[in-house]
């Protein structure tokens, strides 16, 4: 028996519907203790999934408030259990009474994500699909709420599953033969295989590949901000921000460490790291917050290169802007247009140069354009973009011991020592479906998850 879990579904604050669910064998019954349809029917006589409006009381049959419910029964919901939920004024107050009044009935509070995990464990959802659950309600660009939604569509199940599938048939083929000699079964080879396995690694591999579009999808777009000291980092990021993120003021070296800010420009999620200014220094503290900029700079998607194009270039600037120009993806600022040009665009050796002035936001619209661009994501969001670090562990693993299943049968090694390294493969697999998950990575997974979901 499933027991019946509550909690509010649309969090604490303000809102015109606030929403409580509850789920599990009893719900209905709980529920209806407390619930009075307004046609003087009980709530189990409800028809299904359609709102029906009553009254919500508490344990000593005060007035809750005046409210909808439905209800979805067995298994067409979305926990695959008997499901009720009821929307209420979205009053904080009026959302705690009525749980209390579900608990004092017989429910328990439900645990974060508890809802989506008996969706999983009922098998409405595969992992794929409920990972992808957290990550739509997460998702701050269209882009990425699209991918998201693709995955809690069954996206990358879909493509899993086929070659989860071809392992499997490998795998119970060689045991069939092995185990039963005497049957009638047609003879195992592994060179059968071999077109299947290449496959099926070609396209564990291809789906590696978009892990770093999905990174960026998830989490951004990592953006180093690089200049030497005083040419208006700072008030670069506070200007892209829209607020005073960090200390602005005319004494060079003022930002001694990075000082990190996600912000929205155009439709990319940009990580802004706003470093130090890079230069040669006797100051201890100052001199790690340089190594520190090095290293932003390096690991970054996109470096901005900023310089005061209100006075010449000098040397500092140059050492700066060698370490920028080789990054794949850059763009030069010629920051202070505002008090005349003494820098020009084919003064710097960049593929995109773009004349800002941070103070009065002037050309930041044109560098929302061009990252726009820049970074217009090459693959479709369709849910087929890999995002999440754990699947791309798994799916690594699971096409390294391809890899070595190929590499094995080349060599001519026995079949049962190249089902090894496919068995792996399998594993690695099943912890991305839900196959071969355990319990501990389940739990670690759905303690992302608010209560309620």
């Amino acid at each position: 028996m499933s027991h019946t879990i509550a909690a509010v579904s649309t969090g604490n604050q303000i809102s015109a519907i606030g929403i409580i669910r509850l789920t599990g064998d009893d719900c209905i019954g709980i529920a209806g203790s407390v619930f009075t349809l307004s046609n003087g029917k009980p709530l189990s006589a409800a028809p299904e999934r359609k709102l029906m409006l009553g009254t919500l009381r508490d344990k000593d049959g005060r007035v809750i408030d005046q409210c909808m419910a439905v209800c979805s029964h067995a298994p067409h919901s979305y926990t695959g259990e008997d499901t009720v939920e009821f929307h209420c004024h979205g009053s904080p107050a009026v959302l705690a009474a009525g749980l209390q009044a579900l608990y004092c009935a017989g429910a328990r509070p439900a645990q974060r994500g508890e809802f989506t995990k008996r969706a999983f464990l009922n098998g409405h959802l595969d992992l794929t699909q409920a990972e992808a659950v957290i990550d739509l309600i997460e998702a701050d660009t269209a882009d990425a709420a699209a991918n998201a939604a693709g995955q809690v569509g069954g996206a990358l199940g879909r493509k899993l599953e086929p070659i989860y599938k071809d392992l499997t048939d490998l795998c119970s083929h060689f045991h069939a033969v092995l185990d039963y000699p005497d049957e009638d079964i047609e003879d195992f080879g592994l060179q059968n295989y071999s077109s299947t396995l290449r496959q099926d690694a070609k396209d564990l591999n291809a789906l590696l590949q978009t892990y770093g579009q999905g990174k960026i999808l998830r989490s951004g777009v990592a953006v180093a901000i690089a200049g030497k000291p005083n040419v208006g980092k700072s008030s670069l990021l506070n200007a892209l921000a829209g607020f005073d993120r960090a200390i602005v003021t005319d004494i060079p070296g003022t930002t001694r460490d990075t000082v990190e800010e996600s912000v929205l420009l155009g439709s990319t999620r940009l990580r802004l790291i706003d470093t130090a200014g890079i230069r040669h220094t006797e100051d201890s503290v100052e001199a790690i917050g340089v190594d520190r900029s090095r290293k932003a700079i390096e690991e970054a998607d996109l470096v901005l290169f900023v310089c005061d194009g209100s006075q010449p270039l000098t040397q500092e600037d140059l050492e700066v802007m060698d370490l920028c120009v080789e990054k794949e993806n850059a763009i030069a600022l010629i920051n202070k247009s505002d008090l005349g040009a003494k820098v020009l665009p084919s003064d710097l050796p960049f593929m995109t140069v773009i004349p800002v002035c941070a103070k009065t936001g002037e050309g930041l619209t044109g560098l929302a354009d061009t990252v726009d661009i820049m970074f217009e994501g090459a693959s479709p969001c369709d849910g087929s973009v890999l995002t999440n670090a754990r699947q791309f562990d798994a799916i690594r693993r699971a096409y390294e011991a391809m890899v070595s299943s190929l590499q094995a049968l080349k060599a001519g090694v026995t079949p049962d020592a190249v089902l090894t390294d496919v068995e792996q493969a399998m594993a690695a697999i099943g912890e991305v479906t839900g196959a071969t998950v355990r319990e501990d990575i389940t739990a670690r997974i759905f303690e992302r998850f608010c209560v309620g979901k």
